[in-house]
């Protein structure tokens, strides 16, 4: 390995440790909570030294939430481009992110409850258009519209109250940890089963109204 090959791992282990840390404050005290003197502190580097690899805790926070989402969109992604009925592929991509969620439950809760500027800059979700700009809502509009909606203003805002209500089951689960797996099985098999059952009979009102 040559020097600068070396030197460039050594770069990215760096900055992933800091990462990491900063993770784990965020689930420990929330991100209102985090700083960089609190990351320097907890990995004994000095502040100094995490501005070489961020420039502020905004940055930290901007690689924080991206992976996060990287993570989420590869772990759903593949259903977009499944054979299966819409619905089916509404089904199997909630429960994968409803799974993920339930992996990372004290960072998914303090990155998703936060209100701070720079972390609704990637979760936002109820604004205008937010389809062209939140890949994971742009295919939940698109599996709609293999169901046989048309408007697009309607298909958006049903996606936003969609994602909203998996927001709070996923919310109220990390919540009540004490949650047995079956019991958890059960309830999202129930939510899935609700929520579809809702969607397919719009679905059906609105083709027997044309």
């Amino acid at each position: 390995m040559s020097i600068q090959e070396r030197r460039a791992r050594e770069r990215e282990e760096r900055r992933d440790c800091i990462l990491q840390a900063a993770q784990a404050i965020i689930a420990e005290e929330g991100i209102e909570k985090l700083s960089v003197r609190k990351i320097a502190s907890r990995i004994e580097y000095s502040p100094s030294l995490i501005y070489h690899y961020f420039q502020d805790k905004e940055e930290i926070l901007h690689h924080l939430m991206g992976g996060v989402y990287k993570a989420i969109l590869e772990a759903i992604a593949p259903y977009q481009f499944s054979e299966e009925p819409p619905e089916e592929k509404i089904k199997a991509s909630t429960r994968k992110y409803i799974e993920m969620a339930l992996q990372m439950p004290d960072a998914y809760k303090a990155i998703m409850l936060s209100s701070v500027p720079g972390t609704l800059a990637h979760t936002s979700i109820l604004f205008k258009d937010a389809r062209q700009k939140r890949p994971a809502l742009g295919m939940l509009c698109q599996y709609l519209e293999e169901l046989g909606w048309e408007n697009e203003e309607q298909i958006e805002r049903t996606a936003q109250v969609y994602w909203c209500a998996t927001f709070g089951l996923i919310i109220r689960m990390i919540t009540e940890k004490d949650l047995d797996h079956m019991q958890i099985e059960r309830l999202i098999e129930n939510y899935l089963h609700f929520i579809l059952g809702g969607i397919q009979q719009s679905v059906t009102c609105r083709k027997e109204e044309q």
